[in-house]
């Protein structure tokens, strides 16, 4: 069994500290220090969707009951800058912008994106691409927090997103149990609404939940916002705990730049989840 250095140790007992607070089992066992990205890390291209498209079936046409609701979009430092503008004309309501992944990468294009969003009237809200097998869900909250991820009642921000998907760098669970990876999320969730007053939205695809998280994450849906990915031509099942989504993306590309996104109930209810 691998030797672990005097920090993991503080790590994964926080984790197991952080994850029974939320009732959620931590198999320690299997806890070992952070892994560094390999050396082929792309963070840059790791955003929303990235792998969901990968895996899962897509439909090639938007589903006409879509023309009536809120639309949004999510984007990262691959669409680069974007002329929001043109995105707010084109009916844009919502955004989400990769802010961070683990704790070594920010995106270039976060302040353009970011804040070129709030200028054009969008409200929108920053994301975190999770890399649980590299450092802990307290420290990659505490990164994302300090790197554009926070939250302030001004009625035009969202609550900060934990994007969490298959894994663009090998294992698809991370190398991780379900009880593990359900400790992991606790530990980003409860850091990230100790430091903003905000539970975190969660973004996922329902079989790479099924798969990774499992029952072991049934308690989140009662705090956490859910932002589901099918490309099916519906939302789908949803994950355990949770009985509707708050937002899904439904496809990877169409009128806006990025993925594109329907937000679950009218512009008041957009508001509403802003102002917390």
């Amino acid at each position: 069994m691998k030797k672990l250095s005097k920090r993991a140790k503080l790590g994964a007992c926080a984790t197991v500290l952080v994850a029974a607070a939320a009732g959620i089992s931590v198999n320690t066992a299997s806890a070992e220090a952070p892994q560094a990205h390999p050396s082929v890390a792309h963070p840059e291209r790791d955003y929303m969707g990235s792998q969901v498209r990968l895996h899962m079936p897509k439909v090639k046409s938007i589903p006409p009951h879509l023309q009536d609701t809120v639309p949004g979009l999510d984007v990262s430092g691959w669409q680069g800058n974007v002329d929001w503008g043109t995105v707010a004309a084109n009916g844009a309501k919502f955004a989400y912008v990769k802010a961070t992944e683990s704790i070594d990468y920010t995106s270039d294009y976060f302040s353009q994106q970011y804040d070129g969003s709030y200028g054009a009237g969008i409200i929108r809200g920053a994301y975190h691409f999770a890399t649980p097998n590299t450092s802990s869900g307290a420290d990659q909250a505490n990164f994302f927090v300090d790197h554009g991820g926070g939250w302030s009642q001004d009625g035009m921000t969202l609550p900060g997103m934990l994007d969490i998907e298959w894994n663009p760098y090998g294992d698809t669970c991370y190398g991780l149990d379900q009880a593990s990876m359900a400790g992991w999320i606790a530990d980003f969730s409860n850091t990230y609404q100790a430091r903003t007053g905000r539970w975190p939205a969660i973004y996922t695809a329902t079989s790479w939940w099924n798969q990774c998280v499992g029952d072991a994450g049934s308690g989140f849906g009662a705090n956490s916002p859910l932002v589901i990915a099918n490309y099916n031509g519906s939302p789908g099942a949803l994950p355990a705990g949770w009985d509707f989504q708050t937002i899904w993306q439904f496809a990877d590309s169409g009128t806006f730049p990025g993925d594109q996104d329907q937000f679950n109930g009218d512009i008041t209810r957009v508001q509403a989840l802003a102002n917390g």
